[in-house]
């Protein structure tokens, strides 16, 4: 099937412009003004509509194998395309955790057969598996994942030696969750001496505190200046570690840096609403360190947007905060959040598109992907920025089925996203007829 997008609005290159784009054989054959088809093509008219392309969420938790009565690949990458989302990066953290050679590939063969988006998956390190992360194929996995503080799993490398060895040997992209543990542990002795059993929520972002996230984030930038390492530094919450990043271009750049929506949206005074629903790890923290991460993201500090969706069951969250587990549902809906940060806090379209689409392609290496280029793979998104909506529970794709954003009233929406030349999301209905595809990497 072909498909030729009349009378849009590209964003692409830091351009936006009016023109038409065919897509033929899941490639993007032709971007230009009036392109004259010939044979059959379904013909869109797309007139006050943004053609983007698909964003490509460098963090995600699909939870499967192992944890798959919070999600799976299939569900959650069917929400995936219905935000927008037409690539993913998972993370190892799943049962088991993604240790070996063995445990990553089985969750390839579970996306060749389930994913409805593109993917690839982290290969997860320990304090003693530095042998199975050397034989990564840097062609074909996206990178390396360190969790230098503990969160949902238990992946935590927390051994001085063992971090410096996995610094001083990986060839790839190391990507890191950054927070102190012990500054951790003791915050939250602290608290649980004050409060007992009944730890308040809006002890969150105290307990897994601003210092615990630069500490942490030091000893990396410390770890990848020492050997060189490609570092790319997960969901940042702070305004102190902005100051690990510059504004140079990303192609310049040994250490890079990203934000999550929630962390874009959220801050400290939302617990007091929304209490564990938005309880993640590294903690949504003050509303300045929300408004500096916005900047961040409009200087180029930043590099790349994505959602860390991690998705639990409404049973799991509604426990009390030291029992509730840490992660919420965001995949569906990070083009539509970062459409209010346009609207109301100016942060250009342009940088949206740069931020969430071209800057992972670029980060990883991604082969012909997050661009609207002629001759790429056609990962398309159609967006109306002013349609106004709200989001409802009955929306929803996540196998959790919640969302934080419920009964939230938004302006701009996902009207169509294709994979791979495909149309598989449109007019709020799923359309897929084959997987994704797997991410290659040029390097």
């Amino acid at each position: 099937m072909k498909y030729l997008l009349k009378n849009g609005e590209i964003i692409n290159r830091g351009k936006r412009f009016g023109a038409d784009l065919l897509i033929a054989d899941g490639k993007i054959e032709k971007v230009g003004s009036e392109i004259a088809v010939t044979g059959a093509v379904k013909e869109i008219d797309c007139t006050g509509k943004l053609v983007i392309p698909g964003m490509i969420d460098d963090q995600v938790h699909f939870r499967e194998p192992g944890l798959t009565h919070k999600a799976t690949i299939h569900s959650e990458s069917r929400a995936a395309v219905a935000g927008g989302v037409t690539s993913f990066m998972e993370m190892p953290n799943t049962n088991p955790a993604a240790f070996t050679q063995k445990l990553l590939q089985d969750k390839y063969d579970i996306a060749s057969r389930d994913a409805a988006a593109n993917y690839s998956f982290f290969m997860g390190t320990s304090n003693d598996n530095l042998e199975e992360v050397l034989r990564t194929d840097p062609k074909m996995v996206c990178g390396v994942k360190i969790f230098m503080g503990s969160s949902t799993g238990n992946l935590l490398v927390d051994d001085r030696e063992t971090l410096d060895r996995l610094f001083g040997s990986v060839p790839i992209l190391i990507a890191t969750h950054c927070e102190d543990e012990q500054t951790i542990i003791d915050n939250l002795a602290t608290a649980e001496a004050k409060y007992g059993s009944s730890v308040p929520i809006s002890m969150h972002p105290v307990i897994r505190s601003r210092e615990a996230c630069y500490m942490s984030s030091s000893l990396a930038v410390e770890l990848a200046k020492k050997h060189g390492t490609r570092l790319h530094i997960l969901h940042i919450t702070t305004r102190e570690e902005l100051s690990h990043f510059s504004t140079a271009d990303i192609a310049d750049k040994k250490i890079t840096a990203e934000a999550c929506v929630h962390h874009m949206t959220f801050s400290k005074q939302d617990y007091l609403t929304l209490g564990n629903q938005i309880k993640c790890n590294p903690a949504i923290k003050l509303e300045r360190d929300r408004l500096a991460i916005i900047e961040a993201v409009k200087d180029g500090r930043i590099d790349v947007i994505a959602t860390d969706h991690a998705p639990h069951t409404w049973e799991e969250k509604s426990k009390d905060y030291l029992h509730a587990p840490s992660g919420l549902p965001l995949v569906q809906h990070p083009l539509v959040l970062l459409l209010q940060l346009y609207h109301n806090e100016g942060l250009a379209l342009e940088t949206i598109v740069e931020r969430a689409c071209h800057a992972p392609a670029k980060c990883f290496d991604i082969a012909d992907r997050g661009y609207l280029d002629e001759g790429k793979w056609a990962d398309v998104v159609v967006l109306d920025p002013n349609r106004e909506w709200t989001i409802r529970k009955e929306g929803l794709l996540y196998k959790c089925a919640w969302s934080p954003l419920e009964g939230k009233a938004v302006k701009g929406s996902v009207e169509m996203t294709f994979v791979n030349g495909r149309q598989v999301y449109a007019d709020g209905q799923l359309t897929i007829d084959k997987p994704g595809m797997r991410l290659t990497f040029d390097r």
